[in-house]
């Protein structure tokens, strides 16, 4: 398992369980582990998500925006749920993005 904190710093979990989750459904991930967790310290933005999830997103060059969704459960402890590649800007209401 590793961590990475969040904008908020908040210690964001990737365990082996939710990675094997993620490239068991998005095998085009596969190679990217190290920038998922890179997303989650530095963002180009993130958006509110559902269920009081956020949505770290960064783009990864033309046409191609990796977002990692996660939760923090508190100020000292959260965890990544999924992530994916989109083909176009994510739309959503933008909560922090980077100058």
């Amino acid at each position: 398992m590793n961590i990475a904190n969040s904008i908020n710093g908040v210690p964001i979990h990737l365990t082996y369980e939710r990675w094997y989750h993620i490239i068991e459904n998005h095998d085009d991930l596969a190679s990217y582990y190290y920038e998922l967790l890179d997303v989650i310290e530095k963002p180009d933005f993130v958006i509110r998500g559902n269920k009081g999830t956020l949505k770290a997103t960064r783009n990864m060059g033309r046409n191609k925006w990796l977002v990692v969704i996660y939760r923090e459960v508190s100020k000292t402890e959260g965890f990544i749920i999924t992530a994916y590649f989109l083909d176009k800007k994510p739309k959503g209401e933008v909560i922090w993005q980077q100058n």
